[in-house]
């Protein structure tokens, strides 16, 4: 359990800061920026972070044959993972897209399963899909599932987005065990920015950018540090030492931390009804992550 830890706070700490992400980033897009052109800052902004660093700290040399399955992950993880995700929320509603994001544990489940990452326990999946069950009523107090014609490209296109990140989260997964955080990273980002930037380059060469004030550029730093270079870190971090499954769960408390971050703001109340989904929510991430196989 002591090797695990530090990889299980790893998770606690991406997902926390997606967390405050949905509130810091709320006001870039669109009244500042387009969606693609946040795309490209934070792909090209993180490989340039992870290609420093690795020259600083760490300069492992890649197999030819890893480089190309690194390529592979980095499509599903950078690429359609952010273009589908913006893309999809901007013809989609915030409570859509945060009820077809919870489905990333059982993507991941899937796919290992597919294949052939090992055998799931049972346990696993009770847990993930008792916190599935938390996350889904935390996110309906606050408004209900849009299932009308007009969001429903909006949604495919973030349940696609959902599968493409649990994908990548199984793909990376043996690299991770292989080579450093930082190596795979710097790789991922540098494959991303290559199959990205035909999609994003042209929002972000048209963007005014001498009309952004200091308040938008910081919650833009926050962006390209924060949600992408140190939490895609964090998680890749975990990966080492916990399955593709285990860090996904905790994709479940998004939904705790926001609501508490926006209470400590004075953006929202708290609210009786909220306190069982979050015993559900927290005894599922407990259930799978600390629960030893028998």
């Amino acid at each position: 359990m002591k090797s695990r830890t530090p990889a299980l706070l790893a998770s606690l700490g991406a997902n926390l800061i997606y967390s405050l992400n949905y509130l810091i980033a709320k006001g870039i897009m669109p009244n500042y920026l387009e969606p693609r052109a946040i795309i490209f800052l934070r792909v090209a902004g993180a490989s340039a972070i992870f290609w420093i660093v690795s020259s600083l700290i760490r300069n492992d040399l890649v197999e030819r044959v890893d480089l190309k399955r690194i390529a592979f992950a980095s499509l599903f993880g950078v690429t359609i993972n952010q273009i589908l995700f913006f893309e999809g929320l901007n013809l989609s509603t915030p409570i859509n897209a945060s009820i077809i994001m919870l489905a990333v544990p059982l993507a991941v489940l899937a796919f290992s399963a597919i294949l052939g990452a090992g055998r799931i326990p049972i346990v696993k999946i009770i847990g993930i899909l008792i916190g599935s069950s938390g996350a889904v009523m935390l996110v309906l107090f606050k408004g209900s599932f849009d299932i009308s014609s007009s969001t429903a490209m909006g949604n495919l296109l973030i349940i696609i987005n959902a599968s493409s990140y649990a994908l990548y989260l199984v793909l990376i997964k043996p690299m991770m065990l292989k080579y450093h955080p930082i190596t795979v990273m710097k790789w991922v980002f540098l494959f991303g920015m290559i199959t990205s930037t035909p999609f994003t380059i042209n929002a972000a060469l048209t963007s005014q950018w001498n009309e952004i004030p200091l308040n938008i550029w910081i919650s833009i730093l926050y962006v390209v540090v924060f949600t992408t270079v140190l939490a895609y870190l964090l998680n890749n971090f975990s990966l080492k030492h916990i399955s593709p499954a285990t860090n996904s769960a905790f994709i479940y408390l998004q939904p705790v931390f926001t609501t508490f971050i926006a209470i400590a703001l004075g953006l929202d109340s708290l609210h009786p009804y909220m306190f069982v989904p979050a015993l559900l929510i927290f005894s599922g991430v407990f259930i799978v992550s600390f629960r030893q196989k028998t």
